[in-house]
């Protein structure tokens, strides 16, 4: 579903037509992770721990002041997924080329299904690899890695990799990541350097992503030396003025980054944003609505910060449906808080996190704030009655649950709580 930023070229004279829209999958408020999704996560299992000391009979929930996860106001950043290559993608459009694959399906629809459907592409693959297909070679590391079979993703990139770019750049990823392997951010920047540095034309579409790579690995510090100046360097040459073809991404990022940096650039900060939500991206959508909302960088308009927000939310930004929480309460929309909050609080904190930002290319760390925000005003609407019936006992595992995925978030909403704020 491609974002309307009717509002946005309005006001800030931005003309998008001639850009062409990257589509956002559409992520369903009832979304729960299938089972083959959950393999790629199922090793990263942990036990959370409470933070919510038993409930208080006089009808006070009191919070233990639990250490903060996040490193102050660094953002905790993602890899960028391999980008799209102008003669092939994926290896579901190596499928759509070959009549026998769909040929195939229409024979045995009983068949298909997820884990025979990549058997399948398996053996067409060993098959044209056995014709000497140079490209299999790259799809078939693709597939595994997409079905987080990461040890022999590995193995298959570290085969071709002197001879294909994108194995190159998977392999970055890998090893940045520690997917498939021990984590080695020091390899893994070798890796993006030679993207950047290589003077092949097959590697052109990979320059942009690489960079923003890069510029991850020295914001945070890992594998060269942490320089806030060097990350802001390359991501600008990866957004590219806000080219849809180069790394949209970089262009969010850059947006966030000029909003948590001191001194802030909130001015910048919607200028990135918009770019990025001009060419797709959910994140930089639900950044904007926040910044109308509250008047960063912008002046402050209710409707226009409404629009960014519920379009973003319908497309799956859990943060932006927090927000919307939030203002649902904070209006006294009580009915509408209750039944949107509890959709997003009853997700699944272990898996869902992981999931949802898998198929929206959110941050993580924005999903947790939304999922704890969203938790917290259920379990205040519960306490208090209001658009439900009271419910303190069920209150306190929401409390409980807001804890767990934020503590800080937590922490300052119970304070706005005390100063009888909400």
């Amino acid at each position: 579903m491609r974002p309307s930023i009717f509002i946005l070229n309005k006001q800030i004279g931005l003309d998008r037509k001639e850009k062409k829209k990257k589509p956002v999958p559409k992520l369903s408020f009832e979304f729960r992770p299938s089972p083959t999704l959950l393999l790629s996560y199922s090793k990263n299992k942990t036990k959370q721990k409470k933070h919510v000391q038993p409930y208080n009979p006089r009808g006070q929930y009191e919070f233990k002041q639990c250490k903060d996860t996040h490193c102050g106001n660094r953002m905790k950043l993602t890899s960028e997924n391999l980008p799209k290559n102008p003669f092939y993608t994926s290896i579901s459009q190596y499928a759509a080329n070959h009549p026998q694959f769909f040929q195939w399906r229409k024979e045995k629809t009983d068949h298909y299904n997820h884990s025979n459907l990549v058997d399948k592409a398996l053996q067409l693959l060993k098959e044209r690899i056995r014709r000497g297909d140079a490209l299999a070679y790259f799809l078939r590391g693709q597939l595994y890695f997409e079905e987080g079979w990461y040890e022999e993703a590995l193995e298959q990139f570290e085969e071709i990799k002197e001879k294909d770019h994108q194995a190159t750049y998977q392999l970055g990823v890998m090893y940045y990541d520690g997917l498939g392997i021990a984590a080695n951010a020091e390899k893994g920047v070798e890796y993006m350097k030679k993207i950047v540095d290589s003077p092949c034309p097959k590697a052109r579409h990979l320059k942009f992503a690489a960079a923003y790579n890069l510029g991850r690995a020295y914001y945070e510090g890992k594998g060269v030396k942490r320089s806030d100046e060097e990350a802001e360097r390359l991501w600008l040459f990866a957004a590219d003025n806000g080219n849809p073809k180069a790394s949209v991404k970089a262009q969010c990022i850059l947006g966030l980054y000029y909003s948590t940096k001191e001194p802030k650039e909130l001015e910048k900060a919607f200028y990135w944003h918009s770019e990025a939500c001009g060419n797709g991206n959910l994140e930089s959508q639900g950044a904007l609505g926040l910044m109308y909302l509250y008047g960063h960088g912008i002046r402050q308009d209710t409707e226009a910060a409404l629009h960014c927000l519920k379009e973003a939310a319908e497309r799956g930004n859990v943060y932006a449906q927090g927000n919307l929480v939030q203002y649902y309460y904070k209006m006294k929309f009580f009915t509408k808080c209750i039944t949107f909050s509890k959709r997003i609080a009853d997700y699944d904190e272990t898996h869902d996190i992981s999931i949802i930002a898998q198929v929206t290319d959110c941050l993580p760390e924005f999903i947790n704030r939304g999922m704890a925000m969203a938790s917290f005003y259920h379990a205040r609407c519960l306490q208090l009655g209001l658009g439900i019936t009271k419910d303190e006992e069920t209150a306190r595992l929401y409390y409980s649950k807001a804890c767990r995925l934020n503590p800080a978030m937590a922490d300052e909403l119970h304070s706005l709580v005390i100063h009888q704020r909400i």
